[in-house]
């Protein structure tokens, strides 16, 4: 790491909940997903709102204990979906809204500016 202070840090941003699992969108830089210790998924899209999650998702039928995010970035097609461990066993993929997956205009540059923003 170039520093120990962070480039951005979001303090209570599960409502105080423990972070299980995060995971960055493989289609859109911008955007990524984090779930909480109460099965609650968190939608970021740093363009859209750089200070709290843009959605979240309660999953209330059976705790899920980790999440991996699948898509295939070189594809302009924008599928994405993630992949939801639960306790029981089960596993289950759901898709995710065309508007966190499509590749956005000029996406990169608009993501670094703000980071070099945050500097």
């Amino acid at each position: 790491m170039a520093s120990e202070l962070p480039l951005m840090q979001w303090d209570n941003s599960t409502a105080g909940q423990a972070v299980i699992a995060l995971q960055w969108a493989l289609t859109r830089p911008a955007v990524f997903f984090v779930l909480d210790a109460t099965s609650v998924i968190y939608i970021w899209d740093l363009l859209e709102n750089d200070l709290s999650p843009v959605a979240k998702q309660p999953i209330w039928s059976d705790k899920i204990i980790t999440m991996a995010v699948l898509g295939e970035p070189e594809k302009p097609s924008g599928v994405l979906g993630i992949a939801l461990a639960k306790e029981s066993g089960i596993i289950d993929i759901k898709y995710v809204k065309k508007i966190w997956a499509l590749p956005q205009p000029e996406e990169v540059e608009k993501l670094n500016l703000l980071l070099q923003q945050a500097l």
